[in-house]
């Protein structure tokens, strides 16, 4: 499926693909003025000239905008998937032939070919990652604990052709990173308290014009649609379980609630799952759940949410998927070894016979959203990809000064990400006067 070379300029499916891609870019575009703007500003300022930017995202017309962007700034770019299947091969195509973007990248690219991609991503050289899962930096911290054995064969081949000089010196190359998730944010946080950690991250997630609404609005609109394109089911009557009530589960359980469904959410954190009970939600642990849902979808990032035993109750014709970012949300390992038989009944749905009822589990239980619609609409995109621009162009002007450790965009670029959504909305809002300003500062004024 893919060339094995690592030093290939590229590796998509088809180059003739370019033309849709562009069209479908450049309609994403019309909803991303706050990145239009900050593409104009980095074409003039060029401030990432002369650096190399390596991004493992979701290879989609958002991302294009974003990699264009970074493109206009100065950068030189590789960009490889963070999921096998999330890739829209006409985008690969079109950056690769109108904004020299070196994208190693394919829909459905098996387990080597996906880890391939992101050796080729890494033997670039980068000097900054992007990171949709921190897969790039996981890499770069297992090469520099010398962990080769928890590296993923194509990658663990490249490193064991390299000097150790030659291994610390791609590590050290690294200025810093940014990471698009909650589930990379955790990984991160942990290298950090384990004292591993080799570089600054800018935690893109934990910006609020990100999180607030990307994973909120965006996936919670996407996963549904991912959902109804995949099975065309009815919402409407049906009974939706949502397992976790982060941004994300929330916005999914607003979304089917809007949509119709009964909406049952699972949590192990009391006072989420007490807001979901506040927010007229049913909560149930999962194998209270498992005999009534209709349909089950996990937003945790979490390991095994649902398993063998939740299968075993559940009636027959429920559908499973899965929109946190890994799929290791549901025990699909533990289900193979359940089931005595299984079919593919319809693309993106696997059908498992569990003890004569049926268990229907989409897109292999990746991430709904990417693998069977084409994820976040554009115009929530904006602003997380507008953070994740700002995030690089920070790291670059603070590389001599953070701390290796995970730290957040300063507040006031959060503020101006909305301010400037806002102004592109048509909306106005108000401002302080001075009087209230030396109110909200002092502490004398009493009752």
């Amino acid at each position: 499926m893919t060339t094995k070379s690592l030093d290939a300029p590229h590796d998509i499916r088809d180059l003739a693909l370019a033309d849709e891609g562009r069209r479908r870019t450049e309609w994403a575009e019309r909803s991303m003025p706050v990145l239009r703007q900050i593409r104009a500003r980095f074409a003039a300022e060029r401030p990432l000239a002369g650096r190399r930017i390596a991004c493992c995202l979701h290879v989609t017309t958002e991302t294009a905008n974003l990699m264009i962007t970074l493109r206009a700034a100065g950068a030189e770019v590789a960009l490889c998937a963070s999921n096998p299947l999330s890739t829209q091969d006409d985008v690969a195509a079109h950056l690769v032939r109108d904004h020299g973007v070196h994208v190693y990248a394919i829909k459905g690219e098996d387990h080597e070919t996906y880890y391939t991609h992101i050796a080729q991503a890494l033997a670039f050289g980068p000097d900054l990652t992007q990171d949709d899962g921190a897969d790039l930096v996981g890499s770069l911290h297992m090469i520099k604990l010398g962990r080769l054995d928890d590296l993923s064969g194509p990658v663990r081949a490249m490193v064991e052709e390299m000097s150790a000089e030659e291994r610390e010196a791609l590590v050290a190359g690294v200025r810093g990173s940014t990471e698009e998730t909650t589930t990379g944010v955790i990984r991160l946080k942990a290298m950090a308290v384990e004292g591993v950690l080799q570089f600054p991250v800018i935690a893109v997630n934990d910006s609020r014009t990100k999180h607030m609404f990307d994973n909120r609005y965006g996936t919670g609109q996407s996963t549904l649609d991912g959902i109804i394109r995949a099975t065309n089911m009815l919402v409407a009557g049906s009974t939706i379980v949502v397992a976790g009530y982060g941004w994300c589960g929330r916005g999914l359980a607003m979304r089917a609630r809007g949509a119709g469904a009964r909406v049952i959410v699972t949590e192990v954190e009391p006072v989420a799952a007490l807001e979901a009970r506040m927010d007229g939600f049913d909560v149930m642990p999962m194998a209270e759940a498992a005999p009534l849902g209709d349909l089950f979808c996990t937003l945790t990032g979490n390991l095994h949410v649902i398993r063998p035993e939740h299968f075993r109750a559940m009636k027959d014709g429920a559908i499973v998927c899965n929109s946190g970012h890994f799929n290791v949300e549901l025990d699909i390992a533990g289900l193979e070894v359940l089931a005595s038989d299984k079919r593919e009944v319809r693309r993106f749905i696997d059908e498992y016979v569990v003890e004569g009822r049926r268990v229907l589990v989409l897109a292999e239980g990746r991430l709904i959203n990417l693998a069977a619609a084409e994820g976040h609409p554009a115009s929530v995109m904006d602003m997380s990809f507008a953070n994740q621009a700002l995030a690089a162009e920070y790291l670059i002007a603070h590389e001599a000064t953070l701390e290796r450790a995970v730290h957040r965009l300063p507040p006031e670029v959060d503020q101006e990400i909305a301010r400037l959504k806002l102004a592109a909305m048509g909306v106005g809002i108000d401002t302080l006067t001075d009087e209230q300003v030396t109110y909200l500062a002092s502490w004398d004024a009493g009752t």
